[in-house]
């Protein structure tokens, strides 16, 4: 049975999907650290927001959109194997989520360079 932790997972990539980045804003903490291996580190629901507004202007401008592979979890924390679909080519990831009282306190993506054609 899900934790908490993966509900909250899944609402943040049901979210995702819409391609509307800053509505997944109010799934984070106030305090929250967001590390984006492309972007860098941002801290507190206020710097996140700002990246998710990026985000949109970047993902949609280029056309990059996810499939989500695997989403696992418990209460506390869960993890997520997908795939960003790029002009470049497709990238593999996964992202870890720590997760308290439904908020998101963490995350951080890792992903694998594009794959060449």
């Amino acid at each position: 049975m899900a934790g908490d932790a993966e509900n909250t997972v899944r609402r943040f990539w049901d979210i995702q999907n819409d391609g509307d980045y800053t509505r997944l804003v109010e799934l984070f903490a106030k305090d929250a650290v967001l590390e984006d291996p492309m972007f860098g580190t941002f801290k507190g629901r206020e710097a996140i927001a700002e990246f998710m507004a990026k985000m949109n202007q970047e993902m949609g401008g280029r056309g990059i959109h996810f499939t989500l592979v695997e989403l696992a979890g418990d209460d506390h924390t869960s993890w997520a194997r997908w795939i960003a679909h790029t002009p470049e080519g497709e990238r593999e990831g996964v992202g870890i989520y720590r997760v308290k009282d439904g908020q998101m306190t963490y995350y951080r993506d890792y992903m694998h360079p594009p794959k060449k054609d």
